[in-house]
């Protein structure tokens, strides 16, 4: 199935649960890295092939650290009622699953300012880990773009220092995409997600959003401990990123409970 066709799939086929999540996703940025494959390898199940992308003269994977702020968190079908707000963060390795050859993505975990973290990893063992964050982003509406984008948050098992500049532009055509299909489907459209439960089976669940409205923004400070941790990438390495893209407001719904594979 071609990169068009796929993506249109995935954004008319909204699926409903009893269970499900809706947020709207507030400052919500996708920050993506290049690396050698070889490096990821060791922290991806075998059933995940690691895409990558000719960039440069060779041939790279991507990763992505995707920060946000839940506005209005709510099991909207059980308990629309109960609504909560909180920083996240989602890093994330771009992948194709062996067994159905579409693409999808890798998750090492997600550190997230509230105590839903503790429901999530007792009830279903996902990798959540709890953080504490400082956010200040101020978006220009009249002018289109932030005047200042800045997380910081302070985890155990991974600390970041993100700070960016909104250039207002529309991204056009990155690095390593043959088309703006390609690379819509690949950077925001893998919904369906993969990770190492708490007990170390493998889990997944999958998401629905359409198209994010996004803007290009430049790296003024980045710094993830998680890959410094992980011996994927190195300070410097971590100023240079592939691609930096910004959105003031998308809405997304999760579908829930988690399974095991």
């Amino acid at each position: 199935m071609d990169s068009k066709t796929l993506l249109n799939q995935r954004i008319s086929d909204r699926k409903s649960g009893r269970l499900d999540v809706r947020s709207d996703l507030l400052h919500f940025a996708l920050i993506t890295h290049t690396l050698p494959a070889e490096r990821l390898r060791p922290h991806i199940h075998e059933r995940f092939e690691i895409q990558t992308f000719p960039i440069g003269g060779e041939r790279l994977a991507l990763m992505s650290a995707v920060p946000f702020l839940d506005e209005d968190f709510a099991f909207y079908r059980l308990a629309p009622f109960a609504r909560m707000r909180f920083a996240q963060t989602n890093y994330r390795v771009y992948v194709k699953d062996r067994e159905t050859g579409e693409p999808c993505v890798w998750f090492f975990g997600t550190t997230l300012g509230g105590w839903v973290v503790n429901l999530a990893r007792g009830l279903w063992r996902i990798p959540w880990h709890y953080a504490r964050y400082e956010v200040d982003c101020r978006y220009d509406a009249a002018a289109g773009r932030y005047q200042r984008f800045r997380y910081t948050h302070a985890s155990g098992w991974a600390s970041a220092d993100i700070e960016l500049e909104d250039t207002g532009t529309s991204p056009g055509l990155l690095p390593g995409f043959a088309d703006m299909d390609e690379q819509t489907l690949v950077l925001t459209h893998p919904v369906k997600g993969f990770f190492y439960r708490t007990d170390g089976n493998l889990g997944t669940y999958s998401v629905w959003h359409e198209e994010i409205p996004l803007t290009v923004g430049r790296p003024v400070e980045l710094h993830f401990s998680l890959y410094e941790r992980l011996g994927l990438l190195g300070k410097d390495e971590m100023q240079r990123p592939h691609s930096v893209l910004i959105c003031p407001k998308t809405t997304f719904e999760v579908h829930l409970p988690p399974r095991a594979v």
